[in-house]
């Protein structure tokens, strides 16, 4: 089995990891590569690519909102594997698909893990699949297909369930980095910074990348101090949203990852 570019990122390279997350299928149909291949030249670590699905629970409105488009778009499943064959022709870092369960379950766990493989998929992050469901029924399908199922923690997590995900972990852990959805500025309290805290103290096994509230560059440093890096979605989806968004993209990165 090839060595899997997720955990090869993190254990090559020091100094804060940069996710961006997007939606498939937006703005347009056939966007998908074409944005990924922007991130990568403008120096995003890694990507997660979102499949719609027409129920977001825990997506704010600006990704609810690229759902929506991406679905009448005539965005699919089916649609974004096909897109995603000329994937390793075209990108060299690590792809991660983000998404609800209900659209893999149609499609079929078995397939969908897969199709990940044959695609150069490194992983997936589909909140609503509840952990222990995950190990009883398709940790083997996952791990069989060399995909990773990247777990999410909120702060009201507890340690021993973070001590179990960590234990079924391969690839990173998400920390929400509040318990709403997302879109929300990333609250700098005494609350979360406990809580990030608290997380780094339990010395996982897994490192921990912070999502959920991460904007500008102020942001993403704070989540690197505690964690390997953050994701950006939200923030990034916005540009997309505006017009020659692509030729925006190399700026958007710089400027996060900026040293200024």
């Amino acid at each position: 089995m090839p060595v899997n570019r997720l955990n090869e990122l993190f254990a090559r390279k020091n100094g804060p990891l940069l996710s961006i997350y997007f939606t498939a299928g937006y703005p347009e149909i056939d966007s998908t590569l074409k944005i990924a291949e922007a991130l990568e030249k403008a120096g995003a670590d890694f990507l997660e690519i979102g499949f719609p699905y027409s129920d977001p629970l825990a997506d704010g409105p600006v990704i609810q909102q690229s759902s929506q488009k991406a679905l009448e778009n005539g965005m699919t499943v089916e649609l974004l594997f096909e897109q995603l064959k000329d994937l390793r022709k075209r990108l060299t870092i690590p792809v991660l698909l983000m998404g609800y369960f209900n659209p893999v379950l149609q499609y079929g766990v078995e397939k969908f893990c897969k199709s990940c493989a044959d695609a150069g998929v490194e992983g997936v992050i589909v909140p609503d699949l509840p952990m222990y469901e995950y190990e009883g029924m398709y940790k083997d399908c996952f791990s069989n297909n060399g995909v990773t199922n990247i777990f999410l923690i909120t702060p009201q997590t507890s340690d021993e369930r973070i001590r179990k995900i960590d234990q079924l972990s391969k690839g990173f852990i998400y920390l929400l980095s509040s318990s709403s959805t997302t879109g929300k500025n990333l609250a700098l309290n005494d609350e979360a910074e406990h809580y990030f805290s608290r997380i780094r103290e339990m010395n996982l096994n897994n490192p921990t990348m912070i999502g959920f509230g991460i904007s500008d560059r102020e942001s993403f440093r704070k989540a690197a101090e505690y964690t390997r890096g953050a994701i950006v979605g939200s923030a990034f989806v916005r540009i997309l949203g505006e017009d020659n968004y692509l030729e925006k993209i190399d700026g958007f990165i710089r400027n996060l990852k900026s040293n200024d």
